[in-house]
């Protein structure tokens, strides 16, 4: 999902770690669904909250807190983190909101069309150069939103949000001077003091659902381990995987929250899914066989 380096081998390390991450994202529809009775602001503030001791904790045990008192200190990083701090708040919030409304298909959608407007990021901002059978791809994900808008009679926007938040959050993240465990940590650092403000507003007025001791609560305290490790699973796993290894593997988590939305959620598909969803998979296929010619290349 986000931007790496590309490696020169796999490793059976970082395809674990990589392959972790996306079968947690995976099932994470799941455990928000047992939140869906919450409003998405609540959710992602605690997301907020309790993913700062995880992401924490991870850097005090490989000894690279040093890196966030560096950055704390740098008035451009520091812009570049409130960019990306608001970019993963927005995509957090639509996919809690998505789930809580029986909309995961939507989901799914957006976080398959991901890769595709991410490549098409990399050519309008980096001037990168796309080959025909990557503008082909991008055609034919363009022309599966156009079905499902025809058909349904708006723009699927869920999962719009989802791509265009989830593509500049990777975009810019490139500019953070930091690795992604650090950059994460600050990102929730950042977002912290909204997320506590928010949540003593909600304690005041007696709307809150973290007190007293109920099954909610620890649902909410759950949320930093569901969002923290999976993301520090992929930031370590990443480091040992070939960049077409990983635009392989980024298909897992999107099949499987279809799947769950499916067969589980019972989310209807319909006839606009039906014509959609084939015209991304072709778009993913062409994308991903070009990414293979282009490491022959």
């Amino acid at each position: 999902m986000a931007k790496t380096p590309i490696q020169n081998e796999d490793t059976l390390r970082g395809f674990g770690f990589a392959l972790g991450a996306y079968v947690l994202w995976g099932f994470l529809p799941l455990y928000m669904k047992y939140l869906a009775h919450i409003s998405a602001v609540e959710v992602v503030a605690h997301r907020v909250l309790w993913s700062v001791p995880v992401a924490g904790l991870v850097l005090i045990l490989l000894g690279r807190t040093g890196d966030i008192g560096r950055v704390l200190r740098d008035p451009r990083a520091m812009a570049m983190g409130c960019v990306t701090a608001l970019l993963v708040s927005v995509n957090w919030g639509v996919y809690v909101w998505a789930i809580s409304v029986d909309r995961t298909l939507d989901a799914a959608l957006g976080y398959y069309i991901n890769p595709l407007f991410s490549v098409l990021l990399g050519s309008v901002l980096l001037g990168e150069r796309l080959s025909k059978l990557q503008w082909m791809a991008v055609a034919l994900a363009a022309g599966g939103v156009a079905v499902m808008t025809y058909f349904n009679g708006s723009l699927p926007w869920p999962a719009l949000a989802l791509t265009i938040s989830w593509g500049f959050y990777g975009y810019f993240k490139r500019s953070l001077p930091i690795g992604p465990n650090q950059g994460f940590l600050l990102e929730v650092l950042i977002l912290l003091p909204f997320s506590l403000i928010y949540l003593t507003w909600l304690w005041t007025i007696g709307d809150e659902h973290f007190v007293p001791v109920t099954f909610d609560m620890w649902l909410l305290m759950g949320c930093g381990l569901v969002t923290a490790v999976p993301l520090l699973l992929f930031a370590n796993g990443a480091k040992g995987l070939r960049l077409t290894t990983i635009g392989i593997m980024q298909y897992i988590a999107p099949t499987m929250i279809m799947l769950v939305a499916v067969f589980v959620f019972e989310e209807p598909f319909g006839q606009a899914r039906a014509i959609a969803f084939p015209m991304i998979w072709a778009a993913l296929g062409l994308y991903t066989f070009a990414l293979f010619r282009g490491r022959k290349g």
